[in-house]
Parts: structure tokens; C-alpha cells; sequence
């Protein structure tokens, strides 16, 4: 708060008022040789406008000292000025450091002028301590004020720009054409990286992962794009997801339920991630505390991706085992799979059912019996392995 001052004598009221302007010139003048940073900035039109700004301050500053205003209370214009020129420092990517210095300075040019014109016209020794504790108060505010307006220009402009990178990553999620991903790129502040990849993980623990992966990562808002309103899953866009990376990736989503998608060329990043939201519907588990890696359960995406025609392909190809038992029918069944996988090499397949050579041999004579000369049918064998391939 602003001490209670002494009435200035009309005299040293007016003198003051009198230097207004040069003291405004000498406070720019001197802030532009002290702090570096605003030597281009207060140079030219600016500079003139940065003047006027000290002015109406240094006005603020005497209708409190002359008793033309509560001291008690901000004089508005001024403090308004300095909470605006907060908020201009931080649009311009300037932290607070520069501007409290150049508060310091102008407060210390302008004290030394002002005091000494004001000892001139007649101020008494009294009143001049209770004007300098006005001074350096009046600059607490006014700095005060500033900070107030540059803390709140980030706050405002970190959720702008979190909406507009919620905004590009639906874009890219729902497959917006090129020109309106660029466009919302370069309105989100975002540089393209070469590839996206989708990441699909529960809601609670998308912030921890935020914390660990590529800080370039975009996020989808609440709702999943094509998915039931129930799902209650994050969507994550990870820059630049390939080979080493990849790895490092799947590594920082162990224990977190994540389903990863492939690396696409950034513009494609729906491709990425309608391939991760089709293994979560498919229903494809972590092995484990792993992440569900889809680049290594295709040959699973693709066979259950008509879940319908895969059961009736089951059904039709392994109906000539279905007048056995339960027992004989799963050993019949695993030979086969396994006859299949290892192209008939008897040791093979011996050797992965931990049987006799023999055995497999013995089998396989039911399975000849059973299917004829179709087992020798390439057709056979394709429906076969894919019938199969899922067990």
C-alpha cells in the first residue's frame, strides 16, 4: 500500500508538474542504455509512445503526492498501463526480469530529478523521506501490476494454445485435408514432425505418460473419434516413434494398457490411429505388462477383423473332425496346426509337441484319412493356416 503522504506546497506541486516531460525523456533515455534488451524496442515511434506511458505514470504518481487522489488506492490509468505492458512483455516472449529492471531505473532517474527539482522549489527535509517512500511504493505497484499482467497473458496464452493443439490433433485424427493441418499447425505453434503414432491408453494415465514420452506429443479432447461414447481412452499423436525410438516408446508404456498403433508420415496419423482403435475394439490384449504392439499382431488383425467369416471358415474347414471326441479332436488339431507352421518336417512338429516322431506320423494317417488328398490342396492348406492360425 502506498504510505500516507504530506500535502506538497502549491509551489513544489506545480514545479514538479513542470518536469513531467524531460524526466519521462531522461527515464527512456536511461533504460534504453541500462537494459539491453529494450534498446531497439524503445527506439523510433516506440520510444515516443514508451515516453508518454512514463508520463501518464509519473502523472499517476503526483495526483497521489499532491493529494489529487486516495492514496490508499491505485491510481487506475497508470496501474491499468502497467498491468497492459505486462501482458505486451509476454506476447513477446520476454520474461519479467527485463521489466522490473527497467521499473528500478526509471524509479531511481526519476527520484533523483524529481527530488531535486522539488528541494528547489522549497520541499522540506521531512516531506522529502515521505516522498521518496511514495516513490519506490508507487513502483512496487506498478510493478506489482505488470507482473499481474504478464502471469496472466501465459496462463491465457497456454490455454489458447492448448486448444489449438487439441484442436490439430482431431484434425489429424479424423483425417482432415493437408492445407487444414497445416493451417492449424501454424496456429498451434506445433512443427510437423516426419511421422505420428497413435497411442491409446485409459484415461487416468494419460498425464503420466505425458510426463515420460516426447514432449512434441499431441492429445486428442475426451471423446474418441469413431469409438463408443463409453470408451474411456486418451488418444496420444507421438512425433517420430521409429526404430530405437519405437522401442524406447513401448518401453515408457509398459504397465499402462496401451495400444500402439504404426509410425505414419505425420498428415496420415489417422491411418495410425484407426489401426490402434481397431485392435482395442478386436479386443487384442497386453502380453503381459507389455503395450499391445499392433506392427507385430498383424497376422491377429487380420484374422479377426471379420470375426463372423473367421468363426464359418473354422466351421467349415475343420468339419471333418467333428464326429470325434474332445480329447482325440484338440490332439488332431494341434499336429495339424503345428504340421502346418513347420511345412510337414515330422521332427519339427515332434519336437514342438514334445511327442515321438512316430506319433506325429500316426496323426498325421488320421488326418490323411479324414481330409483326403485336400491336405495336398494349396487352397485347403491356405484355409487351413488361417482357421488356424488364431488358436
Amino acid at each position: 500500500m502506498v504510505p500516507q503522504q504530506e500535502t506538497f506546497s502549491p509551489e513544489v506541486a506545480s514545479a514538479l508538474r513542470g518536469e513531467l516531460t524531460p524526466v519521462a525523456e531522461q527515464t527512456v533515455a536511461a533504460i534504453v542504455v541500462e537494459v539491453p534488451s529494450y534498446a531497439e524496442a524503445f527506439r523510433g515511434p516506440m520510444g515516443r509512445k514508451i515516453e508518454g506511458a512514463v508520463e501518464l505514470a509519473l502523472g499517476g504518481f503526483l495526483e497521489l503526492a499532491t493529494g489529487g487522489a486516495d492514496a490508499s488506492r491505485p491510481v487506475d490509468p497508470a496501474i491499468e498501463g502497467a498491468y497492459v505492458l505486462g501482458r505486451g512483455e509476454a506476447r513477446t516472449g520476454r520474461s519479467m526480469d527485463a521489466l522490473l529492471s527497467a521499473y528500478r531505473v526509471g524509479a531511481r532517474v526519476a527520484w533523483r530529478h524529481l527530488s531535486e527539482r522539488a528541494v528547489a522549489a522549497g520541499m522540506s527535509a521531512a516531506t522529502l523521506a515521505r516522498f521518496a517512500e511514495l516513490v519506490f511504493a508507487y513502483i512496487d505497484q506498478l510493478s506489482a501490476a505488470s507482473a499481474s499482467g504478464h502471469a496472466d497473458q501465459l496462463a491465457a496464452s497456454g490455454r489458447v494454445r492448448r486448444r489449438h493443439l487439441e484442436r490439430l490433433a482431431e484434425l489429424l485424427v479424423t483425417g482432415a485435408p493437408p492445407y487444414e493441418l497445416h493451417v492449424a499447425a501454424e496456429r498451434a505453434d506445433w512443427t510437423p514432425p516426419r511421422t505420428l503414432t497413435a497411442v491409446l491408453l485409459p484415461e487416468a494415465g494419460a498425464r503420466d505418460a505425458m510426463a515420460v514420452i516426447d514432449a512434441r506429443t499431441l492429445q486428442v479432447g475426451e471423446d474418441l473419434p469413431g469409438a463408443e461414447p463409453s470408451t474411456e481412452r486418451a488418444v496420444l499423436l507421438v512425433p517420430d516413434a521409429e526404430g530405437f525410438a519405437r522401442a524406447a516408446l513401448l518401453t515408457s508404456l509398459t504397465g499402462r494398457g496401451a495400444v500402439v498403433g504404426p509410425a505414419r508420415p505425420w498428415q496420415d496419423a489417422r491411418s495410425s490411429y484407426s489401426r490402434a482403435l481397431r485392435a482395442l475394439q478386436l479386443g487384442l490384449t497386453p502380453e503381459g505388462e507389455a503395450a499391445v504392439d499392433t506392427e507385430v499382431r498383424l497376422a491377429e488383425l487380420v484374422l479377426r477383423a471379420d470375426g463372423e467369416a473367421l468363426t464359418d471358415l473354422r466351421a467349415q474347414v475343420l468339419a471333418p473332425l467333428d464326429d470325434l471326441g474332445p480329447g482325440p479332436r484338440e490332439k488332431l488339431l494341434e499336429t495339424l496346426r503345428s504340421w502346418l507352421l513347420h511345412h510337414g518336417r515330422r521332427e519339427q512338429v515332434a519336437a514342438e509337441l514334445f511327442v515321438h516322431p512316430q506319433t506325429v506320423r500316426y496323426r498325421m494317417g488320421q488326418l490323411r484319412d479324414l481330409y483326403g488328398k485336400r491336405l495336398d490342396d494349396p487352397q485347403t492348406v491356405l484355409e487351413l493356416t488361417l482357421a488356424l492360425g488364431a488358436r
